[in-house]
């Protein structure tokens, strides 16, 4: 079993990006900056994004972060939208999920310019990563393209299953996996809490993808022989043995699993350091204009 390091990977990727990034200062052009809105005070939002801004400075992006309260109304985030549409100098921007709930989401989403959609959220962009042309793709995702390919992990003629289907990362997912691309070329199964026998859809799967947001729930009866498994689970669950009363878990029964697979992600320390380092490389193509001219 080997272990599919997002720590020490993410490192290596945001220290070529910090070479870039040098070479493009040295040219006499500004560097790429990112713009995060926060509305709200939810701590593990306050955490992520505060995380992005930290990774920003240290590869020598420019950054900025606008905080609102959790009172403030859809038509003045709206406006802000707007504004950042509008900023030359601002490459691309997140606004944090999920959002207070009194603003909908989707018309959020939806006033985002998508050559600035740096989340790949937008439905344009959806659109073309469906149809295998240039976009910007959601960041979890594009982590795990990036880690797949970094290990070398061949995905030719492999059956891939899917636990989850959400738009952020399982379906996206599923559509990438299967692409005519490397990594990619997989025959790929989504499967979903609505799915009757997930653990017989697990059984026959070389790549294994959980995304399904419950703790331990792959288990080793569910994983063949050298299966390759991503868990993309941050689950929290109580730990009176831990100073903060709970420890971080992913969907995968990591202890259990991990003797039967060839590769497996940690949690933490796995795809959610990827996740960040794929937002900034979408942020970087959105500098370069790499992606829309």
């Amino acid at each position: 079993m080997k272990l599919l390091d997002g720590k020490k990977l993410s490192v290596e990727i945001k220290d070529e990006m910090a070479g870039e990034v040098s070479e493009i200062v040295k040219s006499g052009q500004r560097p790429p900056h990112l713009a995060a809105v926060l509305v709200g005070s939810n701590p593990a939002s306050t955490f992520y994004v505060k995380s992005k801004v930290k990774n920003c400075k240290k590869i020598g992006f420019e950054s900025t972060l606008i905080e609102k309260s959790a009172d403030t109304s859809e038509a003045e985030l709206l406006g802000i939208i707007d504004q950042l549409n509008q900023r030359d100098d601002i490459d691309g921007y997140i606004v944090q999920l999920p959002l207070p709930d009194h603003i909908d989401e989707e018309r959020v989403n939806l006033a985002i310019d998508h050559r600035k959609d740096v989340d790949g959220f937008h439905p344009v962009n959806f659109g073309r990563m469906a149809q295998g042309m240039p976009a910007f793709l959601p960041a979890t995702p594009y982590g795990i393209l990036m880690m797949l390919e970094r290990y070398d992990i061949d995905t030719t003629g492999k059956h891939c299953v899917v636990v989850g289907r959400s738009n952020i990362v399982g379906t996206p997912m599923s559509i990438l996996m299967s692409r005519k691309n490397k990594p990619g070329n997989c025959t790929v199964t989504l499967t979903h809490s609505r799915t009757k026998d997930i653990g017989a859809e697990l059984r026959r799967a070389d790549i294994v993808i959980a995304a399904i947001g419950k703790p331990n729930f792959v288990t080793a009866d569910m994983i063949k022989e050298g299966a390759v498994v991503i868990d993309v689970g941050i689950n929290r669950v109580e730990d009176s043995s831990k100073k903060k009363g709970y420890r971080i878990v992913g969907d995968v029964d990591f202890d259990n699993v991990s003797p039967k697979c060839s590769y497996i992600t940690p949690v933490p320390g796995g795809v959610g350091l990827m996740t960040v380092t794929a937002l900034l490389k979408n942020t970087l193509h959105a500098r370069n204009k790499s992606i829309y001219s």
